[in-house]
């Protein structure tokens, strides 16, 4: 592994937590795990995370059930309560974390998705945050009557129009006094026909409006981000040259929008598993991995690249002879993978299974296994610390592999390690989610913020 060099010798990791709901790497079927959408495993998780000083507890969206030629995705824990409504729940029951709600900006009006935030925000006291995503399938949006109607090359342009709206409603609220202003929007930045004019209708929070996450990783996503976002959730946790190539393309990207190159923070996902010595946390993330892939999930995965039911193949043999029977992947699992072109995942994947010999539960199990870190309490410390030193990333977005109690080790084992290296928190030291992060004011209220939103108006 190249050894790089800590340029933030002082610098201290941030935690969130992803509660997921809608995948299989979470193992929903194991005795000891809880529901997946009652109240208490959602409070369970957040009290632990908030117990462990966590920065945010962050919830995802699922617009549509996931599908496979047609039928339920029955391997997936199917159904998401939405985000906003459940982290109003849990901001009754917590204190200080902060409270992610993932709400896309194609099928939601801004004027309603700004006072929705907002209100999360001012209830919770300066805790919440709106992680901004551009759902734009026919396939989601036949659930609001609109199919494919927005061009995926006009979803960055629309979710840029919808924030600054929001931002604008928020800031028409004075810190003081009753001097409230109308927001006029044009039609054409907002892809309707007709201009609106918003009367906004709640008041600030103490950390002046939500904080903007970004999730997206296309080259439009990132410039999204490196404009108008604090923080972006990545997918380059797991190997550090990777994510040091992130960082330093995605700094360069907010230096071009005209901000400091450490205002946009990084958070990217990973799964921390670990055990009593090296061996130990080994065998457990084997097992964790082995439940994770179920024969039944590998055949799913697999089938969907190929675009066919594949039920009927040996998992435990080799992958199909032939090619894929679909040019691209469809929204049916997940954005992520959206538009993937599936003879090269195709192609790339049968070169590992030759030089590796892995059948298709072998490949779809060591594909999942690049992500996270697995070791000891004090080794996992210590790898986490150097990412951040380094300058890799500013915190990492933890996904439990079980859910309620994925946490506990990371909190009665990993953060302690953390803690004894100078490298965590003892207490939070302010009571927002922008107080934790380590952010400035909002882009709106700063000098900067004009040259960054006048060209995209």
């Amino acid at each position: 592994m190249t050894d790089h060099p800590l340029v933030r010798p002082h610098a201290q990791v941030h935690f969130g937590v992803f509660f997921q709901g809608v995948n299989h790497t979470t193992i929903w079927s194991d005795p000891e795990s809880g529901s997946q959408t009652d109240f208490a495993s959602f409070e369970r998780v957040v009290r632990t995370a908030e117990r462990g000083l966590f920065d945010a507890f962050f919830l995802g969206e699922g617009l549509r059930l996931r599908e496979s030629r047609g039928r339920l995705h029955d391997l997936d824990v199917v159904g998401r309560p939405d985000a906003v409504t459940q982290l109003a729940a849990l901001a009754a029951v917590t204190e200080r974390i902060g409270l992610v709600a993932t709400q896309n900006t194609t099928y939601n009006d801004p004027a309603d998705l700004a006072r929705r935030l907002q209100s999360l925000d001012v209830l919770s006291g300066g805790r919440a945050a709106w992680n901004v995503v551009t759902t734009d399938n026919a396939w989601t949006g036949a659930n609001f009557r609109r199919g494919g109607y927005l061009d995926h090359a006009e979803r960055y342009e629309r979710a840029a129009a919808v924030l600054r709206t929001a931002r604008a409603i928020w800031d028409a609220f004075p810190d003081a006094g009753d001097d409230v202003s109308r927001v006029e929007v044009a039609g054409s930045a907002l892809r309707t026909p007709a201009d609106v004019a918003i009367d906004p209708t709640t008041p600030r929070s103490p950390q002046g409006h939500p904080v903007i996450f970004q999730a997206g990783d296309s080259p439009a996503g990132r410039d999204f981000a490196a404009a108008h976002a604090d923080v972006i959730f990545s997918a380059h946790g797991s190997v550090l040259d990777d994510a040091l190539a992130f960082a330093a393309d995605v700094r360069r990207r907010v230096v071009a929008a005209g901000r400091p190159e450490d205002d946009l923070k990084i958070f990217p996902g990973t799964s921390i598993i670990v055990g009593d010595t090296p061996a130990d946390a080994e065998e457990k993330a084997r097992w964790v991995r082995s439940q994770q892939v179920t024969p039944a999930t590998a055949l799913s995965i697999v089938g969907n690249v190929w675009g066919e039911d594949l039920s009927g193949y040996d998992p435990d043999g080799p992958l199909p002879a032939h090619d894929p029977v679909v040019e691209e992947l469809g929204g049916e699992r997940g954005s992520a993978t959206t538009g993937a072109r599936t003879r090269e995942i195709a192609q790339k994947w049968r070169a590992i299974s030759e030089a590796e010999g892995l059948s298709i539960r072998q490949l779809v199990i060591r594909n999942s296994g690049e992500r996270g870190f697995v070791g000891t309490p004090s080794t996992v410390a210590e790898e986490l610390t150097r990412w951040v030193r380094t300058g890799a990333v500013d915190g990492f977005n933890i996904t439990p592999w079980i859910v309620p109690s994925g946490l506990d080790d990371i909190v009665d084992r990993v953060v302690p390690e953390l803690q004894e290296r100078g490298a965590y928190r003892t207490a939070y030291e302010g009571t927002t989610l922008r107080e934790h992060v380590g952010l400035r004011e909002p882009l709106t209220r700063r000098a900067a913020a004009a040259d960054v939103e006048a060209p995209a108006a």
